[in-house]
């Protein structure tokens, strides 16, 4: 993880963007739901905006937890494993049809598919290929100087 509160939100909505978006795209005509194809990729996105946007809120209860360690940084397992709590708040909300713009409620089984499948795209990229170019991303929260 970035070792700043503002980096790992921005970490967090661009791996989001980029690597959740793409993967959104190719697993939405795949996904087990019975409804029009607009309909499922407007649903997959709203949920995958559903992520970014409760995960702001997520970045500062973890940063809060944090502050309890020792060394203020989550083990890299942690941020694996955070995919549970997250999964279960936006999946009743997807579930149950109460987020905005959702065409009505997405069914379990797909949206379990869909959220693993991106929540752990976007994980391994963050934990592999993005440490490539992005050297100075653990460094001085990125700074360059």
């Amino acid at each position: 993880m970035v070792p700043t509160l503002c980096g790992r939100i921005q970490t967090r909505l661009f791996l989001l963007a980029l690597v959740g978006g793409v993967l959104t795209a190719l697993l939405v005509p795949v996904l087990p739901v019975d409804a029009p194809r607009p309909e499922v990729y407007q649903s997959a996105f709203v949920v995958l905006a559903a992520v970014a946007v409760l995960g702001i809120g997520w970045e500062l209860l973890y940063h809060l937890l944090m502050q309890w360690r020792w060394e203020k940084d989550w083990p890299t397992m942690f941020g694996l494993l955070t995919l549970v709590p997250e999964g279960l708040l936006v999946g009743f909300l997807a579930v149950s049809g109460v987020l905005p713009w959702l065409p009505g409620p997405v069914p379990l089984n797909a949206f379990v598919l869909h959220f693993v499948v991106v929540w752990l795209g976007v994980w391994l990229v963050a934990n592999g290929p993005m440490r490539v170019p992005f050297i100075r991303w653990r460094f001085r929260g990125g700074r360059l100087m």
